[in-house]
């Protein structure tokens, strides 16, 4: 009997950990795969790590002090780079990454610095959420700060 259990014991934490396990360097590598297609202005690239139904989200503080919060879908940021001239360089520098993650789901923290044509434009942070889907990990909801001041360049 104690052979017995001790089998069953053995052959479920077998299972258990033969499942695929999602890291923070896989996590990582979704966003890097993202801002390699932002970078580069290959929309389909960009598309590989990202849900179908994304929502992307700003907060800010207009001139006037007021607090915002811009929602819109994945649609008008793939639209803008693939329309984006090629005079035009945008090159998002991500600062560091804070990775959390629990079964199928993760979150991805990553402040950053934006410059526009190598001229500072602003800085912020970015809010990834990443789940597991029947198609890979995929960026689910994407919200990010941007602000002129208080930027450590």
């Amino acid at each position: 009997m104690k052979l017995f259990l001790f089998l069953i014991c053995l052959f479920t934490s077998t299972i258990s950990f033969s499942q695929d396990s999602f890291s923070e360097i896989d996590a990582q590598q979704v966003i890097d795969t993202f801002f390699e297609g932002f970078h580069k202005g290959d929309t389909l690239l960009m598309k590989s790590v990202m849900a179908e139904n994304l929502v992307m989200q700003t907060v800010f503080t207009t001139k006037e002090g007021e607090n915002k919060i811009n929602t819109e879908f994945a649609e008008g940021l793939i639209t803008a780079i693939a329309n984006r001239p090629v005079d035009q360089k945008w090159d998002e520098r991500l600062l560091d990454y804070k990775i959390e993650i629990d079964g199928n789901l993760a979150h991805i923290w990553t402040p950053y610095e934006f410059w526009y044509n190598d001229t500072f434009s602003h800085c912020g942070a970015n809010s990834f959420t990443l789940a597991k889907t029947d198609t890979g990990w995929k960026i689910i909801h994407l919200i990010d700060s941007r602000r002129k001041e208080s930027c450590k360049i």
